[in-house]
Parts: C-alpha cells; structure tokens; sequence
C-alpha cells in the first residue's frame, strides 16, 4: 500500500484528530490573510489620511527673520524659484512633494486676504509620488470657506485681484485656521499679481519616513538640505510630523504583533495533535517497523499527513480570510473600501507556506514516531 493511501486512510480513520488540525490551519491562514488584505486597505487609508494632514516640512531663506516668519505665518524673505529645482537632481533624499509657493497678505475690497501661489510638485530621482495639491489652471483660484461665504461666491464665478480677473475654480470645506481666509492661484499668477517674477517665499515638502531610533530625522533632513541648498534651511512642523509617525507605527506594529501570535498559537496546537497521534498509533508504528518499513518511510506518514491536512487548510483559510476582509474591511477603511479585492498571492503563498508549517509543526512528534523501538512498542501491547 502506498504512502498516499495510508495518509488517506489515517486521516478518515482519525476524522476528529484531522479536523482539530485541519481548523489549527484554517485559523492561521484566515487570520494571516484577512490581515494582510486589509492590510492594504489600511496602508492605503493611512497614506490617505497623512496625506490629508498636508506637508509638514518648510523650507525657507537662511537669513528669515523667524519671530516675523511665525507671527506673520510665512517668510519675508524671497529666494529663487530655480532653488526647487535642485531637489531633481539629488539622490537619497529624505524630502518628497516638494512645492515651490509664494504668499502675500493682501487688501481684497477693503478686507484682509492671503495669496498663495503654488506650483507644481517636485520630486528627487526615485521619489516620484502622486500629487498631493491640487492642480491650478492658469486664471483660476480657490478659495477659503470665510472668503466664499462672505462674498456669497461659488465655482464658477469670477472675481477680480488686483486688478485682474480670475475663475472661481472652487471653494474649499471649513478648516478653522487661517486656510479659510486663503486664496490659492498658480504661482505664476500670484508672481505677476505681486510683481515677484521668478521669486517664492517658501519650498513646502513632506519627509519620507524613517522610523530609526539612532536617528533623529530632522538632523538627517537639515544634513542633506545642506547640501542640496546651503542658503536655506528646514523646519518641521513637529505636531503633523508626530501624528504622521503615530499613524504609521501603529500600523506596523499591529500586523507585527497579531499575525506571529497566530501563528504561534497555531503551531502549538498542531504540535501537542501531532504528539496525541503518535502516542495513539504506537502499535501501528510498531508493526510497520517489524514489517521491514525504515523511517523515511514512517516520517513521510507522519509529515505528509500534516502537509496535506495544511494544504486542505489554506484553501478554505484563504477562502474564509478573503470573505472576512472583504465583509469587514468596507466598514473599517471606507476611503478605500474600493481597493479590497482577493489577493491571489496570498492563496499562492498560503499552499506553500501553509502544508510546510504544518509539517514543521509536527516534526519532533514525527521524529519520536521513528526513533521508537518496535520490539518495546510490540512487547507493551
């Protein structure tokens, strides 16, 4: 008789021994792959909520008269436009979404009003991201909540700035900061409005995270803004870079703390059924030694059965862990609740990843399985 059929036969003959292991399997794979699909969700959702926080570096002229950059909530000093450049030319850079800005405050009709201009993003080689601002047709501007409702405007509307006539493009949600007293144009309108050609005020970006506790990442970012534009200088806006921080560790902590816990706890459970069914099959062992059977023989029963209960178990895990990712994760992560879909990689990786966990799990009983000797078990029963 073959090993296959004696597999087959085993786990007929041992239905609850098989089916305790075969849901041990199941739970792991379940949990591992509803993890990792909603894991994806909840990468895109926190990238979608840092990005929403906006960029939180601020790069400015060295020589700034900080008390008038925080009491006026932008730099007095001008720099070059061309100054934003130079981040497309430098490697390993820690800066991202770098935007070249410039921002006025201004009489509109007798009332205080900021013009921004902003240009297109800017990213260092290998950095290149989706746009996090919003794209400015030229003639167009956005503005602030107070600014619309005050003058009872809306998108499509058109409203003169200093002297010059521009389309309402839309008008923004309520922020409670100044944001809602903003009106945000293309930086080449806002130079031509201010009679600043070629001049910005402020490089806004946002700091690729990295999370090194033998490094303080202000210290790296101002290392390399050194060298990229030594005229200048970087401050982080630490309350939106903290929060930044917070939500991505929570994140990783998480997938690295409940995924391996599973796993764990599954490969003690198929352990100690493992050891159970070796001490239930002694006689069985014992006449098969007797029988001339050597121990790969003997092992192959005993790790091929698992290997195949893990298989039977990553196709219904996967099968359960997609159902459950995709039944719970559009109430958890509804920005994103498009991007839930099965993740064939994952079934990949589970009927190979599954079988050889369930075979490691239940290694040691397998090997006293066939280090036993057939006389002792032979004589005992």
């Amino acid at each position: 008789m073959n090993t296959l059929t004696l597999i087959l036969k085993e786990i007929l003959h041992r239905k609850w021994n098989c089916l305790l292991g075969f849901l041990a399997v199941v739970t792991a794979v379940t949990f591992s792959v509803a993890l990792f699909t909603t894991g994806e969700a909840s990468k895109r959702e926190t990238k979608r909520t840092l990005r929403d926080m906006g960029q939180n570096l601020r790069i400015i002229a060295k020589d700034t008269d900080m008390e008038a950059f925080w009491d006026r909530g932008y730099a007095d000093t001008t720099m070059p436009e061309e100054w934003i450049y130079q981040f497309e030319k430098a490697e390993g850079l820690f800066y991202s979404h770098l935007t070249a800005t410039l921002h006025r405050k201004i009489d509109w009709d007798g009332k205080p009003a900021i013009l921004s201009g902003i240009s297109a993003e800017v990213s260092p080689p290998g950095r290149k991201k989706p746009s996090m601002v919003f794209k400015i047709k030229p003639g167009t501007a956005y503005l602030g909540y107070e600014l619309a409702q005050s003058r009872s405007l809306k998108k499509g509307d058109t409203i003169t700035l200093l002297g010059k006539s521009f389309t309402v493009a839309n008008t923004l949600a309520e922020s409670g900061t100044e944001d809602d007293l903003r009106i945000t144009t293309l930086l080449s309108d806002a130079q031509s409005l201010l009679n600043q050609p070629g001049k910005i005020n402020e490089i806004q970006a946002l700091d690729c995270y990295c999370r090194d506790p033998n490094r303080d990442t202000l210290t790296v970012l101002r290392e390399q803004l050194a060298k990229v534009l030594p005229e200048s200088k970087v401050v982080k806006m630490q309350a939106i870079a903290m929060a930044r921080e917070k939500q991505r560790s929570l994140v990783e902590d998480y997938f690295a703390l409940v995924v391996p816990l599973v796993i764990i706890v599954c490969g003690i459970w198929i352990g100690a059924l493992a050891m159970l069914n070796t001490r239930e099959r002694r006689e069985e062992i014992g006449i098969l030694r007797a029988l001339g059977h050597g121990s790969g023989k003997i092992s192959a029963l005993f790790l091929g059965k698992w290997a195949f209960i893990g298989l039977l178990g990553a196709i219904a895990g996967f099968a359960l862990g997609t159902l459950l990712a995709l039944s719970v994760g559009p109430e958890l992560f509804k920005l994103t609740a498009k991007h839930l879909k099965p993740n064939y990689t994952l079934l990949i990786a589970s009927l190979i990843a599954a079988p050889a966990f369930a075979a490691i799990a239940s290694f040691i009983p397998a090997m006293l399985a066939v280090t036993q000797d057939p006389a002792a078990t032979l004589r005992e029963d």
